[in-house]
């Protein structure tokens, strides 16, 4: 094991929490974006183009919280054997994951996201055509996803679900939407939530 640096974690907690939140944002502005404009060239109903982009987003965070999970546990396991202090040793895992999160693979958490989506009901897809072609989106919120589990408290994305009560806590209304409507059609991005609280509102369509 590589050397590790004690309290790291805890001590950048703060600016890594500012950057991974504004990461956050600039997928949703640009590789959100340029996933739709992929997407458009296979599928011409926008509505089934916005759901697939918000169900790999969710996939995307619960497959990473899957793999780090399992990543502390092996790291854990092999630093409790010469571990000895000062700091605790749920304190140095977290700093030695913080330091190499490069070992974290990606691409495996990419491979579980598109296996999911292809046996999601609420999305279909050309059939000669896979969703490995928005593996750059996925990619980039896998990182970001596993990178959030490492904050003191982690960051996550709120569930949502066709029909509930539209929050204006929670989303945005995209621009096509009924402003009249009390219920959520469907959801175009997740909200960004700490301990439950919204820290960056989502985007739901509203419709009658």
């Amino acid at each position: 094991l590589r050397s590790c640096s004690p309290g790291r974690a805890r001590r950048t907690n703060a600016s890594r929490r500012a950057c991974l939140v504004a990461r956050f944002g600039d997928i949703y502005a640009q590789e959100r974006l340029d996933a739709e404009t992929l997407l458009r060239t296979y599928i011409s109903d926008m509505e089934m183009v916005q759901r697939i982009i918000y169900i790999a987003a969710v996939e995307s965070f619960h497959a990473a919280k899957v793999a780090y999970r399992q990543f502390k546990i092996r790291v854990r396991d092999t630093l409790s054997l010469g571990h000895s202090g000062p700091e605790s040793l749920e304190d140095t895992v977290l700093d030695y994951i913080v330091r190499h999160e490069d070992l974290y693979d990606v691409q495996a958490s990419v491979n579980e996201v598109i296996r999911s989506m292809n046996i999601n009901p609420k999305i279909s897809f050309p059939p000669e055509i896979d969703f490995i072609v928005i593996s750059t989106l996925i990619r980039e919120l896998c990182r970001v996803a596993f990178s959030m589990q490492t904050l003191i408290p982690p960051l996550d994305v709120a569930f949502g679900t066709d029909g509930e009560l539209f929050s204006e806590i929670k989303y945005h209304r995209s621009f096509d939407s009924d402003f009249t409507a009390a219920l959520v059609a469907y959801h175009v991005w997740p909200a960004l939530m700490e301990n439950d609280v919204v820290i960056v509102k989502g985007e739901a369509v509203t419709k009658r």
